[in-house]
């Protein structure tokens, strides 16, 4: 790949290294702006993999090839008005009675050889400066880049380069201001628009004009899944540049098609008038990255395997789990005799082609969490009956995690932390209730969540189903107290049928050793996340402000706000001794700094971010959060600010 000089060539280089990966040059002349298609494409792929429907379909319109392929395009931009165009490329169209596919994507499961003949066929092409417009206002503007599945447009990229004196801002800019958003190829075709230079990559869903948002789509600063900041890194091999990720990966053939099938995400919401309205979902890179990744491991050493995901607020974590918990139940085995010990192959318990896990359990430890998480979950589903919910409107949350578990349908549940316990009892009424299965517990904020009774509960109604020799009746390890070394064994213990998966943005030490990745540091055992979306690199991109930025102390808040030129200070070193104990943990004094901070924030903070910002106290002590928490949580309660503001605290 050669060096690029200005976005001509820029667009040369993606285009070829796209047509190495399995990609083909379109000819832009056949694209119909009136349509929104590329019609050859179209009928060529139904051509060669539905000839018996597209013969019948021909008859229904008389044996008239024009009128029929004229017919059909009508009816196929009607069903992407009516029902999405993710949901046309998965479901196809019925058109007079006969059921097109205009797109195929690989099953979970080959069976044979042959069931990839419509995968294959699928026809992945890229038009460079393709004329789209339809508006004589229009008719000159082109897009760089086109994507195109089996004829239909999915996205656009607009190219820049910074030696040209333009950057991936200036193609923000000609997104918001040049394309009009409401020609046929932005209401109804594209599902991702790219604005791309040699350095970066931003991508936006919905064009709207001057208030058109993007969204970093770049791997950070040293690479995916590495703590770091914005950005990407450096190129390390000549003529390659920073983002080649994206066309050597992301748009990949198989990858593409992938992302399309399980990632790209249509999500329904009410608007302030009552209506309802949709909107794409489409991942961030490190969502991508990490979902893949961990599936891919799963994969191939089955179940058994304990992951941390260190994921920082505003990393989109509840999306990231909707992914996965989708991905991992429907997830089949496909083990690597290199990597895994024989006698994981000998005894079954990887099989090749097999489900990897039976169920896939989502927790959380606070129940306004599981609603939003299992909301999140839902509507990600594809399935109808896929992802079940254990909450208290339905009878004993016991009895319900139990028939979840028991049954076959209902792959995913979701459910809080605190279900277990009663969990136990009820397995030991109904013995054979649930059956020795393999799960998949994704685990939320896993700093909390891997402690107490309740985590222990977790792991002794999954663990001790009939896999652990050494287990009591309860399915508990029992350990010499006085024995470290044999108690740090236990503590990371694995059981055969069981996988955590646990996310969290602040993990403990503790949590670390649970769940993390072991590995060696100059001779010294060190556990590592799997995968990391750092704190900087969220607030690099924007997605939360820096704590420390505005970090102000009490002391200074209260000098600030009560400045008197007038006023003597006293020497600290003469009072601090005797005071600072007692006047700093004074249960008024601590009253009086949970009203300040209270009041600070809803009159301050709040607002911002839309509405959704945040704030961080710093105490000095763990004393000292616990006396602030309750202080906090008073203030609330006694100014009725938990029911005018629900979202406080």
């Amino acid at each position: 790949m050669s060096p690029v000089h200005d976005e001509s060539s820029f667009g040369a280089a993606i285009v070829g290294a796209l047509c190495e990966r399995g990609w083909q040059e379109a000819n832009p002349e056949d694209y119909r702006p009136d349509l929104g298609l590329d019609t050859h494409e179209l009928f060529t792929f139904i051509g060669a993999t539905q000839p018996d429907e597209w013969d019948e379909l021909l008859t229904v319109y008389g044996g008239n090839p024009n009128e029929a392929q004229r017919g059909f395009a009508q009816r196929l931009d009607r069903a992407i008005a009516d029902d999405g165009l993710l949901h046309v490329l998965r479901n196809g169209v019925k058109d007079r009675g006969v059921r097109l596919r205009v797109a195929y994507f690989k099953p979970n499961l080959i069976s044979a050889d042959s069931v990839l003949n419509g995968y294959r066929a699928n026809r992945l092409t890229v038009v460079r400066e393709l004329p789209y417009a339809t508006k004589q206002a229009d008719w000159g503007h082109r897009l760089d880049l086109t994507l195109f599945l089996n004829g239909i447009p999915v996205a656009t990229a607009e190219l820049k380069n910074p030696l040209t004196g333009q950057g991936v801002e200036q193609a923000k800019e000609q997104y918001r201001t040049d394309r009009d958003p409401t020609e046929l190829i932005f209401t109804r075709r594209f599902i991702a628009n790219f604005a791309v230079d040699p350095d970066l990559v931003f991508v936006t869903t919905q064009l709207r004009g001057k208030n058109t948002q993007f969204l970093p789509f770049n791997t950070g600063s040293n690479g995916p899944g590495q703590p770091g900041g914005a950005g990407n890194p450096a190129p390390t091999a000549h003529g390659t540049y920073a983002t080649s990720y994206l066309w050597e990966q992301v748009w990949q053939r198989d990858n593409w098609l992938d992302l399309l099938q399980r990632f790209v995400h249509q999500q329904k919401h009410k608007t302030p008038g009552g209506g309802t309205a949709k909107s794409t979902i489409f991942p961030r890179f490190h969502q991508w990255d990490v979902v893949r990744k961990l599936t891919a491991h799963a994969s191939v050493h089955g179940a058994g395997q304990n992951y941390l995901v260190m994921a920082s607020a505003g990393s989109g974590k509840s999306n990231t789990i909707g992914w996965l918990a989708h991905r991992l139940s429907d997830l089949h085995a496909r083990p690597d005799p290199a990597v895994l010990r024989p006698d994981a192959l000998a005894d079954g318990r990887i099989k090749p082609g097999e489900p990897v896990f039976d169920k896939v359990i989502v927790i959380t430890d606070r129940r306004a969490l599981d609603a939003q998480l299992s909301a999140t979950v839902g509507s990600f589903s594809q399935t109808d009956g896929l992802v079940v919910k254990v909450d208290e409107k339905h009878g004993a949350k016991s009895e319900q995690l139990a028939r979840a578990l028991s049954r076959d349908t209902g792959k995913i549940v979701t459910v809080t932390l605190h279900s277990f316990p009663a969990l136990l009892d009820y397995i030991k009424r109904n013995p054979t209730e649930i059956k020795g299965t393999r799960f998949a517990v994704i685990v939320d904020e896993a700093h909390s969540s891997q402690s107490g009774d309740a985590a222990t509960a977790v792991k002794s109604a999954l663990r001790g189903l009939g896999l652990d020799a050494d287990s009591d009746d309860e399915g508990a390890t029992t350990v010499t107290v006085d024995d470290q070394l044999t108690a740090k064994a236990v503590a990371r213990s694995r059981a055969a049928n069981l996988s955590y998966f646990a996310f969290t943005a602040t993990p403990k030490s503790k949590t670390l050793e649970l769940f993390g990745t072991e590995g060696v540091e100059n001779g010294k055992t060190v556990y590592r996340p799997f995968h990391t979306y750092s704190m900087r690199q969220a607030i690099e991109e924007g997605f939360i402000l820096d704590p420390l930025r505005n970090y102000v102390t009490y002391n200074t808040y209260w000098k600030l706000a009560n400045l008197n030129r007038d006023e003597k200070e006293v020497d600290p070193s003469k009072a601090n001794s005797l005071l600072a104990r007692f006047a700093l943990m004074h249960e008024h004094t601590v009253s009086q700094h949970a009203q300040v901070i209270v009041e600070h924030f809803v009159h301050h903070t709040r607002g911002r971010l839309g509405g959704r910002a945040k704030a961080m106290v710093v105490t000095a002590s763990r004393h000292s959060a616990v006396q602030m928490a309750r202080a906090i949580r008073s203030y609330i309660a006694d100014r009725e600010y938990d029911t005018k503001y629900p979202d406080l605290g």
